[in-house]
């Protein structure tokens, strides 16, 4: 049986009863004494890395730690994180060259400038970006930490290729015509190797569109990404590169319901549509045209022309049988849905007009006891998915089974900042998650159901 036809099975047969999956979850949160992180008995966490550490360049860890992915490398107890850091433009006061710089304007003057995107004319720079970290899951140590990304704008979640890169979103589109200190438009994704040794290069992924930019999801088995978009009345987008292993060029499409023009599925109170959870829809995908939208109106265009509106779609991930993504304030109790998406045999191509995608609203629990504004989204060993919650707090990773029972993994003890990028070593063993506010990112150890299953 075909890829298509196991995972539209899936969608006719996943949901049954709460009851029929007893073996739900990890257990019961164990309260953490140092007041950082709850998890089930037997579980442990250490602290990978801290806001305003200094690091191996000189440069300090910046704040707002957000999506994150963990990639292998030759030494099998060695990974490299490449995280995100949602900040945007060095304030106006006197502490205008804060986050990677600290403070210290002459830290930033020492760059190279060709290695920032957005220098803000040398008085506030963009100070978004990422961090690369080498850590060694066996002596749980960090071995290597510094700057990767420099200049972008409030870069949110990404994701990562099968290259060994990572894709870092900026959810800004901030525009030189309205804000006079900065040098380009922003609203971007940008390449980030996970192997490189200090600032990449930052080029804009032009043919990938500007909007405001949440996470990606790429089909290993096709090259298609797929991308989410953080507004209330968002569209879901579909790219297709001229080369699977660039994303340079392209066409750029938003996702639709076949016979059904803008469809709403956010289930708002008071929608004059609903879209009801478990239902399967056919698909289709929409050409769009003026994708560097100089008035950030690119998802207006797409619904204009037929595409669905979601309420702010957050995190993206490619499993094994289908691209699962996160709608943060969809749903009747605006506390989040989550989407789940089996591409065609064809996708992309003629004959998916005669095989169309299908498209599920998977879940829509109403409960924030159960999960409050959803957000990343990653595989976690023996097939489950994890969530993390971007609410009012307390947030939590949150799991989910194939059978669509919700159960916490962790409790963010230290205050009310979100739960951030979660992801997998590549062996499966190793867990990471950001804490936001105050800036921690943690290596989680323990029990794992099924190991052997575990993707990143």
């Amino acid at each position: 049986m075909s890829r298509w036809a196991l995972g539209f099975a899936a969608l006719r047969n996943f949901h049954v009863h709460a009851q029929e999956s007893e073996t739900a979850g990890y257990g019961p949160l164990v309260p953490d004494a140092a007041g950082i992180c709850s998890l089930p008995n037997g579980f442990t966490y250490t602290v990978v890395s801290k806001v305003g550490e200094k690091m191996d360049d000189g440069l300090f860890v910046p704040g707002l730690h957000d999506g994150m992915a963990a990639f292998a490398t030759n030494d099998p107890d060695r990974v490299l994180l490449v995280r995100n850091h949602e900040i945007r433009q060095a304030s106006a006061d006197g502490n205008a060259f804060q986050g990677p710089y600290n403070g210290d304007k002459a830290l930033f003057d020492a760059l190279d400038a060709s290695k920032i995107f957005d220098r803000g004319k040398g008085i506030r720079p963009a100070i978004g970006g990422t961090t690369t970290v080498a850590y060694n899951t066996k002596t749980r140590r960090v071995e290597r930490h510094h700057l990767s990304l420099t200049g972008t704008m409030q870069n949110c979640a990404g994701g990562r290729t099968p290259w060994g890169s990572w894709i870092s979103c900026e959810e800004n589109t901030s525009d030189p015509k309205k804000v006079e200190t900065l040098e380009h438009a922003h609203g971007y994704n940008f390449e980030v190797p996970a192997n490189t040794r200090g600032l990449v290069t930052p080029h804009p992924l032009r043919a990938m569109g500007r909007f405001v930019h949440e996470a990606i999801a790429i089909d290993p088995r096709t090259g298609v990404v797929y991308q989410t978009e953080d507004s209330g009345n968002s569209l879901i987008y579909r790219f297709l590169p001229e080369d699977r292993n660039s994303l340079h060029r392209g066409k750029l499409q938003a996702l639709a319901v076949r016979g059904q023009k803008t469809l709403d599925t956010r289930n708002m109170p008071q929608a004059s549509q609903s879209m009801p959870v478990g239902e399967v829809f056919d698909t289709e995908w929409i050409d769009l045209e003026d994708i560097q939208s100089p008035n950030d109106d690119l998802r207006l265009q797409g619904a204009s022309k037929g595409a669905c509106v979601f309420a702010r779609g957050e995190g993206a991930f490619a499993s094994e049988e289908a691209i699962w993504w996160v709608s943060t304030s969809g749903g009747k109790a605006r506390k989040g849905q989550i989407f789940r998406y089996v591409p065609s045999p064809y996708e992309g191509q003629t004959w998916e007009k005669k095989y169309p995608g299908k498209l599920e609203l998977f879940l829509e629990p109403n409960d924030a006891s159960r999960l409050d504004n959803p957000d990343n989204i990653c595989a976690a060993p023996g097939g489950d998915l994890f969530l993390s919650e971007d609410g009012p707090g307390p947030n939590h990773v949150v799991g989910f089974d194939r059978h669509g029972v919700l159960y916490p993994f962790a409790k963010n003890e230290s205050g009310p900042g979100e739960m951030a990028g979660p992801c997998f070593s590549p062996d499966g063993k190793t867990f990471f998650v950001n804490i936001q506010n105050p800036g921690l990112t943690l290596a989680i150890t323990g029990p794992w159901k099924h190991l052997a299953g575990a993707r990143a």
